[in-house]
């Protein structure tokens, strides 16, 4: 009966930990009342599973008039940080423009946003690119590297 009960659990814990919360819904409360008490009138919510400096993240976007925002928070609902949209000719490292041209021969940024390690130095770039019809989802680390992951 036990190993019945543990099966079970594992199962619905792969399941869990493999889904993609989608929309405000996928927000747990806690993290709702952080962004509220910051933000009241916050509206448009999307949430991806993100890893920044190591560590798994939730990438919350929303919008607060027409501001928009992006935070980063733990699983748990800590804060970790708040991200900065920045304009795409204003970012990356110094040969990470070359690193993108060399995974990506044509492509358009759509969104840059600068996340900065608040538990010690370095920076790192998440990115939404379009190339050749596709969305591609990028993180670019601190020494300029490029790794890639395609949006479905």
């Amino acid at each position: 009966m036990h190993k019945l009960l543990l099966g079970l659990c594992l199962i619905f814990l792969s399941v869990t930990a493999n889904a993609e919360a989608v929309g405000k819904e996928g927000i747990s409360p806690e993290i709702m009342d952080q962004i509220y008490k910051k933000h009241a009138n916050a509206l448009d919510f999307t949430v991806e599973k993100k890893i920044h400096f190591s560590q798994d993240l939730l990438k919350i976007s929303y919008k607060e008039g027409e501001e928009k925002i992006v935070d980063y928070f733990r699983p748990d609902g800590h804060f970790f940080v708040s991200g900065l949209l920045i304009a795409a000719d204003d970012m990356m490292f110094n040969d990470s423009k070359e690193k993108l041209k060399a995974a990506f021969n044509d492509y358009h940024i759509k969104q840059a946003v600068l996340v900065v390690n608040p538990n010690g130095a370095g920076e790192e770039f998440d990115v939404l690119l379009e190339t050749a019809g596709r969305a591609w989802n990028v993180m670019i680390d601190k020494k300029g590297n490029v790794e890639k992951t395609e949006l479905n």
